[in-house]
């Protein structure tokens, strides 16, 4: 009966017992399950804090070094699409960081697919080669005005020469970048430097795929007909203007080096006036070569100058037929001299642009006789700025 009666009085604290380790049990359980799902779930919290550390260090820091039109900056590069199709054939500016090695590969490339996948307006780039300054600017600004989708502008100048225009000048902001892939070169007369400068302005604009005919201009050139003219001559041309001819004197065919041999033989020499006007395949082509330019730079030394003879040489030994053989660019060699004659201030009358349009001679295009022989005239001093202006809408038409 004593056992029956410290039965029943135990029961309720056996009870109470067993409730107290199922809870501890609980806890037990919840605490080891949180500590699971915590491990689990933090590389998910890390990541969610790193995400919301850059977002708010790309959102409050902005670069100083680095403008806001290139896509380098993360801030910019979150409302623009860097690598849309638009900024690749489209290019925003001509800021770049790539070598000469990097620029003239990338130029290289042609695409072999028909057509293009955009609206393309064939452009004509407008080449500057110059030693400085640009005298006669505003003659050329006069020229381009109104016409600002039908053409680009490239200027090189020496690396370290500050080029300053207006902002609202079309030659704002187009001195290419030289970034030497080895040493530095300075561009000289006469010499390699001089072809490596064509080089560098041809690959720069072809990295517009709108630019299809290419002028190289120094800045005593100009222009002797209106932008409609000039423009309409180049684009419908079926041919490349280089003046690419053979002569038996000492300063053409007497500047031939045997070295050259077997790659370039005499008859297919050639000599030419450097400044050229070339279609977009043509220059693709030019960048692209790496035999033939070590050669003349090897062997091409004054009195051999490569300037005048790599790019006619070249043309007429692997791309003849797309050239017409001349230039369409005007000098006057009448005199006797190692450079042709210079045109000043006083030079500059309505007969003297009368008479580089109609010199009475007649050249082929596309196939058919004309007396439109010339686009561009040099060489005019500074002091014909003033009377050139004068003659523009009188003479000139723009």
């Amino acid at each position: 009966m004593a056992r029956n009666r410290w039965d029943k009085e135990d029961g309720p604290e056996k009870h109470l017992g067993l409730l107290q380790l199922v809870q501890m049990l609980s806890l037990l359980v919840i605490f080891v399950a949180g500590i699971i799902i915590g491990i689990a779930s933090s590389p998910h919290i890390n990541r969610y804090f790193d995400s919301l550390a850059q977002f708010t260090f790309t959102n409050n820091i902005a670069s100083p070094k680095i403008s806001d039109d290139n896509c380098t900056i993360l801030r910019t590069c979150e409302k623009v699409d860097c690598l849309s199709m638009e900024r690749f054939v489209h290019p925003d500016n001509l800021t770049h960081s790539m070598t000469d090695d990097e620029v003239l590969w990338r130029a290289s490339m042609l695409p072999y697919k028909k057509g293009y996948p955009f609206d393309r307006v064939p452009k004509v780039a407008f080449m500057f080669l110059t030693r400085g300054s640009l005298p006669l600017l505003p003659l050329w600004e006069r020229f381009f005005s109104g016409h600002d989708e039908y053409f680009s502008i490239y200027v090189h100048t020496p690396e370290d020469y500050e080029f300053n225009v207006s902002t609202d000048s079309p030659f704002y902001g187009r001195k290419i970048p030289i970034i030497y892939s080895t040493v530095t070169v300075d561009v000289e007369w006469g010499s390699i430097s001089m072809v490596d400068a064509e080089k560098r302005l041809l690959a720069n604009a072809l990295l517009d795929f709108s630019n299809e005919r290419f002028v190289l201009l120094s800045e005593s050139c100009i222009p002797i007909y209106k932008f409609s003219i000039v423009y309409k001559y180049l684009i419908r041309s079926e041919h490349s203007f280089v003046e690419s001819y053979d002569a038996p004197t000492r300063y053409a065919r007497g500047r031939y080096n045997p070295k050259m041999l077997p790659y370039i033989h005499q008859y297919q020499w050639r000599k030419g006036s450097q400044w050229f006007e070339i279609q977009r395949n043509l220059a693709v082509y030019i960048v692209s070569d790496t035999k033939f330019h070590a050669i003349f730079k090897k062997y091409c030394r004054p009195a051999c100058y490569p300037d005048e003879h790599y790019i006619p040489t070249y043309l007429n030994m692997f791309h003849g037929p797309l050239n017409a053989n001349r230039t369409v660019t005007w000098v006057d060699w009448s005199v006797v001299a190692p450079h042709p004659a210079t045109y000043d201030g006083i030079d500059i009358t309505k007969g003297i642009i009368q008479s580089i349009r109609n010199k009475g001679e007649q050249c082929s295009y596309n196939s058919e006789m004309t007396s439109v022989c010339y686009l561009f005239a040099r060489k005019f001093a500074p002091s014909a700025l003033a009377p050139l202006l004068n003659l523009t809408t009188t003479v000139m038409g723009f």
